[in-house]
């Protein structure tokens, strides 16, 4: 058994790390390949997980547009194909990387495994491109690892057999604790080092984050406005900033040089996981950020119109506003106000041990093959 792992932004590497490390435990034989879709993020996580890359891809290029980086991805993975032998390819979730390189795989009779399949909205639109990417590969994949149990449900229920899907929570949750982990022994950053001084810890700390795309204009323009309303009171809002134009001349033009409002680079992993520990309240359009912020009982005010992730909604852990300024001041205000705690309830998107059920599921196909 020889499988090809391919990812191409940062939250696939982080969420493929831990995947990496039970199937090296278990003397499972892969490759690593980067297409390198978002290339100084997905670098810092393949830097912090030290994974051994085995092909580096190398192909995003200022201003590349989803097609032409899709038929380059198609391409390149075909060529890495056709000269390699390998009896699975694992992809994860909804990026064109996912896509397009299961689709490479089915093209040459390759067994395709896909890691947190199911998710659904059922809005090719939103979020865009991701819910057509996850639907498309959901489609080419022959074994399916559902995060949750209403994922499975939504693959069932489009004819994937039961045999080929399974339930494994989300590998997110055994990459955080393996970072909180590090963490609570010494590791540190220039980033945490460098918040530890510039944070006020007698204010609450709000958390924002923002990157979708269904949000650029008006939507941005309406999170900032809540923004500003929210630093009135007596907070520490802390923004990241995404790379996109889209999101950082919108937000730099209406927030800098406010009071409560900091704005800094985006993080490394380790030190966006360290934040997150000292936030009493997250703002975010974030998938990633969904599922991890129940892990520390901290609420996540998600800046969204619908989300594919529900259980987070329905179990309380999220609050589904929009783009609407007010929804956001108002519910941002009452998590704050109640003294939020839901340290009795379960993350319901995995309890650490996903890489372990999912390379079960492999060798359990690899015995199935030989036999």
């Amino acid at each position: 058994m020889q499988i090809l792992i391919c990812v191409g932004t940062r939250p696939e590497a982080i969420k493929i790390a831990p995947i990496c490390y039970e199937l090296k435990k278990r003397q499972i034989p892969f490759k690593l390949c980067l297409t390198g879709q978002h290339r100084a993020l997905l670098d810092q996580v393949i830097s912090f997980f030290e994974l051994n890359v085995d092909y580096d891809l190398n192909l995003m290029e200022k201003n590349q547009s989803l097609n032409l980086l899709s038929a380059k991805i198609l391409e390149k993975t075909d060529g890495i194909l056709a000269t390699n032998v390998f009896d699975m390819v694992m992809v994860h979730g909804d990026t064109t990387t996912s896509v397009m390189v299961a689709l490479a795989a089915f093209n040459r009779n390759i067994k395709i495994i896909h890691i947190e399949a199911g998710l659904r909205t059922y809005n090719k639109l939103a979020p865009f491109p991701e819910e057509m990417n996850r639907q498309l590969t959901g489609r080419l994949a022959d074994y399916h690892m559902a995060p949750t149990k209403k994922a499975e449900k939504n693959l069932l229920s489009e004819g994937r057999a039961k045999e080929d899907v399974l339930v494994t929570g989300n590998s997110v949750i055994d990459a955080l604790q393996f970072t909180m982990n590090k963490l609570t022994n010494g590791y540190t950053t220039k980033s945490i080092d460098s918040l530890k001084k510039d944070l006020d810890f007698n204010k609450k700390i709000i958390l924002v984050t923002g990157h979708r795309r269904e949000n650029f204009g008006k939507g941005f323009d309406n999170i900032c406005n809540a923004l500003i309303e929210l630093s009135q009171k007596k907070i520490q809002i802390v923004f990241p900033v995404h790379f996109n134009p889209n999101v950082r001349n919108v937000v730099y033009e209406r927030l800098s040089g406010l009071s409560n409002i900091i704005l800094i680079e985006p993080l490394d992993y380790p030190s966006f996981v360290w934040l997150m520990q000292k936030s009493s309240v997250i703002i975010s359009d974030s998938g990633g950020v969904q599922e991890e912020a129940p892990t520390f009982n901290i609420p996540v005010i998600v800046t969204r119109d619908v989300t594919e992730r529900e259980e987070g909604i329905h179990s309380g852990h999220s609050i589904l506003v929009g783009t609407d300024k007010d929804k956001i001041v108002r519910n941002t205000l009452r998590v704050l106000q109640e003294d939020y705690n839901k340290s009795l309830l379960e993350n319901p998107y995995g309890k650490g041990n996903s890489s372990m059920l999912i390379v079960d599921f492999i060798k359990e196909q690899t015995k199935t093959r030989n036999s």
